[in-house]
């Protein structure tokens, strides 16, 4: 990719002399290739150096995205008071990488693992990167989305008909991805459609994937990127607090959401800084919503690897490790087990 990399930004740059080096692949993300690099080039007679990454489409993944969305949702929060990465390229011929990708800027000097946070000398830090973390989603909470890049590619629901929108699309791509029965979560479908929760206060950016492993952060405690917009949309802004708080990121395995926060501080974090109000039953519904989305997610690794569109063995790793854990996870917040 070095080369094709270099002729790629030669082009549009413009620049002479490209030279890319240091390119890897860095694992995980649920939808998209992630390398990175750096390049080096002859700009006015002055030799210039910057760090990127990629972000390409692969054969298959954990799941299906709108990669234009994606780099929308990242345009929109370029320059507010939500940390993003600058985007460069977007690029939908195949033909050059082998997927449409787009290239964006590399923020540099800043740790994004989950079995770092948790460990020191970063426990010592945890609730300042909390105290940021839902800062910062009351801010996409609150943000003013109207006329922004974001506008443009995502449809709007009303208030009322968030919760179907986000539920009927989770429950398509069960029906599509499933390869044996999933009586748990369809057994939980049933009961989101039957106690529907009470309208969105608002229409906001949802994230879709705001939780401890997809933001950037530094040894004092600050975050300088949120990461991975491949789920974003317009929804209801409880869905991403929720979200935050499925027992999948509990990276400590001891209740808190992200292994680094209780949930009663975190509530209050948010509601403080959004002005929003984190309603218990919009809150509990939601909760109980992001494990069928969830799901979605494993189910969808499984069916690529098991069709052989993907060698990747993380995606049936995960399933086999997730998808009864999720259930189990399910009805705990169902009060079902303890």
């Amino acid at each position: 990719m070095e080369a094709q990399l270099a002729r790629y930004l030669e082009a549009k740059l413009p620049a002479e002399h490209v030279r890319v080096s240091n390119l890897f692949r860095i694992p995980g993300g649920a939808s998209r290739e992630t390398w990175m690099f750096d390049a080096s080039w002859h700009e006015s007679g002055e030799e210039k150096v910057e760090a990127f990454v990629v972000r390409k489409d692969p054969p298959a993944s954990l799941l299906e995205t709108d990669r234009e969305a994606e780099y929308a949702f990242y345009s929109t929060f370029w320059g507010s008071k939500v940390p993003v990465p600058r985007m460069r390229w977007l690029e939908p011929d195949a033909s050059i990488l082998g997927g449409p990708f787009f290239i964006m800027d590399r923020i540099l000097g800043c740790e994004s693992a989950t079995r770092v946070i948790i460990a020191p000398p970063f426990t010592d830090v945890q609730p300042e990167i909390a105290q940021n973390m839902y800062e910062i989603l009351a801010v996409i909470s609150t943000f003013d989305w109207k006329g922004s890049p974001a506008a443009r590619v995502a449809g709007a629901p009303t208030p009322e008909t968030a919760w179907e929108q986000e539920l009927g699309h989770w429950e398509r791509i069960i029906n599509e991805q499933e390869l044996s029965p999933q009586p748990i979560m369809r057994g939980a479908i049933r009961w989101l459609r039957a106690n529907p929760p009470p309208p969105a206060q608002r229409i906001s950016v949802v994230h879709g994937d705001y939780r401890v492993g997809n933001f950037l952060y530094q040894a004092d405690g600050s975050i300088h990127g949120i990461v991975d917009w491949e789920m974003a949309h317009l929804g209801d802004p409880i869905e991403d607090l929720a979200w935050s708080f499925n027992e999948s990121w509990q990276w400590a395995k001891d209740g808190r959401p992200g292994g680094i926060v209780d949930r009663g501080t975190a509530i209050a974090v948010w509601e403080r800084a959004s002005g929003l109000t984190a309603d218990r039953a919009a809150l509990h519904w939601w909760e109980v919503f992001s494990h069928v989305k969830c799901q979605g997610i494993w189910l969808t690794g499984a069916r690529s690897f098991q069709e052989g569109r993907t060698n990747e063995l993380i995606l049936p790793l995960v399933a086999y490790t997730l998808i009864n854990g999720q259930d189990q996870y399910l009805l705990r917040t169902m009060g079902r087990i303890a």
